[in-house]
């Protein structure tokens, strides 16, 4: 059996009428357009609350988020659901599946190419390599690295996870005169080692911490992706 399965995440499957257009006025990215898409719900002032991966399954979309979250942003979709007639439920059916290689039946990630191959699909043994594999490309998520971060400190816009022109969303006003007025003071970088006062989340047993850093002021250890090195 191939061990492709990452356990540390659940599918949230949205049923009913017009779940595109009831998720596009809340997430930070474009669900009307071709799925998947990495997104974000954030708060009125745009700091991260959740972020996932959205796919359509037919009509349905299913949400691939941090399975200690799963619940919680369930339950938070569902305040948002008012009277619509919609279910929204973890779907313990299907699991998220990942390799570093391309191929099918998978697509590559929405936020980089390099971060490998990506499918929905039942369980099999669970995947090794995703964590490391992921930060040693700089790239966050999750709410002990990105909670509470303004979206766009999260490095949203380098790894495609905003939508400017798509109308409005939860925190979309100060997310976007952030954007307009080029005011991203701060961002998330992974760097090698401790990261100091300023670490996020220490991985020790990968040497890796994830840092909350000031863009003028990025530790010499950090790591500095391609897609990292005109902004920071």
């Amino acid at each position: 059996m191939a061990a492709t399965t990452l356990t540390d995440r659940a599918i949230i499957r949205l049923n009913g009428e017009d779940v595109r257009g009831f998720l596009q006025g809340l997430v930070t990215s474009d669900v009307t357009k071709a799925l998947p898409v990495w997104a974000g719900l954030l708060t009125p002032q745009g700091k991260c609350l959740f972020d996932f991966i959205v796919w359509a399954d037919g009509d349905d979309l299913l949400i691939d988020c941090e399975a200690e979250q799963a619940d919680a942003l369930a339950k938070r979709l569902t305040m948002y659901r008012l009277r619509r007639p919609i279910t929204i439920a973890r779907d313990d059916s299907v699991a998220v599946h990942w390799t570093k290689d391309s191929g099918d039946p998978g697509v590559s990630d929405p936020r980089l190419f390099d971060l490998g191959w990506r499918w929905l699909g039942p369980a099999d043994e669970a995947a090794t390599g995703w964590l490391e594999h992921r930060l040693r490309l700089g790239v966050c998520e999750g709410a002990a690295e990105l909670g509470d971060l303004l979206w766009l400190e999260c490095n949203a816009v380098e790894l495609n996870g905003v939508s400017f022109t798509k109308g409005c969303f939860v925190g979309q006003e100060n997310t976007a005169r952030m954007n307009w007025r080029q005011k991203v003071n701060r961002r998330l970088v992974v760097v090698e080692g401790d990261g100091g006062e300023r670490t996020r989340i220490a991985y020790p047993d990968l040497g890796l911490s994830v840092v909350h850093s000031r863009v003028d002021d990025i530790p010499a250890n950090a790591i500095r992706p391609d897609w990292l090195q005109t902004t920071a």
